[in-house]
């Protein structure tokens, strides 16, 4: 679901742009008010896993491939807020280091991706984990938020001009309401496994420093890139079918040339490799960015 350069017009790319502006730093405060210092770890490994784990598609139908979101994951693991700030983290360094959603989108893409997900999956999952149990609220959440993003992406595609509302919202939604269903159920597995193994990192006020669950955390984001990236499905996302269906592929621009561009390292010639390679920098670059804002912020607002 990561938007391009060229798909969006100016208005669309500013409107987006202030919107995500907005609501990080809404996020931003609320986390230095009132994030746990001893969670600061746990944000920064939720940002490592949700980056590793995104470079795991599976197929979906019609030579369609999905990836998880996380935008669930972070929510439930982390609350809202510190949700938004670890997804913009994965964000920003996709969009820099991999050229993974262009720049003029990178906006529209933090609205849609680290915004509005993981703000859609807690305002279902918090008052539907009292009727339906964490399990049943999860997977709920978890489908919600990614079709609702898909929508929402869709309006702008279409906001743009690059192609009808009639078309692009059911098809966006459609194939969006596939990728979903593997989004829930990769979130309830992942947060199922965690409440079996380490419960205590489900709540709020919960410790999250000891360097055994640093070091397992990093391995386990690790092993993903390593022993699974590789071999993730090849077929286009979501958004590169439907763009592709619909006709407006062919506005995909890339203004800016990223170091590690489609995940790959200049001048090797084994491409799993590099994708191994760029993942691991990947993963240890945004677990690294994502614990150094949450600090500085967090220092700011003691030394105040």
């Amino acid at each position: 679901m990561h938007i391009p350069d060229g798909f969006l017009d100016a208005k669309t790319a500013l409107a987006t742009g202030v919107l995500a502006v907005a609501g990080l730093g809404l996020a931003l405060r609320r986390v230095r008010q009132s994030f746990p210092p001893q969670r600061i770890p746990l944000l920064g490994l939720a940002a490592a896993f949700i980056f590793a784990a995104q470079l795991l598609n599976f197929p979906v139908a019609g030579g369609t491939s999905g990836h998880l979101l996380g935008g669930a994951l972070a929510a439930v693991l982390l609350g809202p807020a510190a949700a938004v700030v670890a997804m913009s983290a994965v964000l920003v360094l996709q969009c820099l280091l991999f050229s993974d959603g262009g720049v003029t989108a990178l906006g529209a893409n933090l609205f849609n991706m680290a915004v509005v997900a993981p703000v859609v999956a807690w305002a279902v999952f918090r008052p539907l984990e009292r009727i339906a149990g964490r399990g049943g609220a999860v997977a709920l959440a978890a489908w919600l938020s990614t079709v609702i993003a898909a929508l929402v992406c869709a309006g702008e595609l279409a906001w743009s001009g690059r192609v009808a509302w009639h078309l692009v919202l059911p098809a966006m939604g459609g194939v969006h309401a596939l990728i979903g269903l593997g989004e829930a159920l990769i979130t309830t597995l992942i947060l199922g496994a965690i409440a079996a193994a380490r419960p205590e990192l489900l709540e709020a006020t919960a410790p999250a420093h000891r360097r055994d669950l640093i070091g397992l955390g990093l391995l386990v984001a690790l092993g993903l890139v390593v022993l699974v990236a590789p071999f993730a499905c090849p077929w286009p996302d979501g958004l590169e079918r439907v763009a592709a269906r619909l006709g407006f592929e062919q506005h995909t621009a890339q203004l800016l040339k990223a170091p590690l561009a489609d995940y790959a390292v200049p001048g090797l010639p084994w491409e799993k490799l590099g994708t191994v390679i760029s993942g691991v920098i990947g993963t240890l670059a945004v677990f690294v960015a994502a614990w150094a804002v949450v600090r500085m912020i967090g220092k700011k607002a003691h030394n105040v």
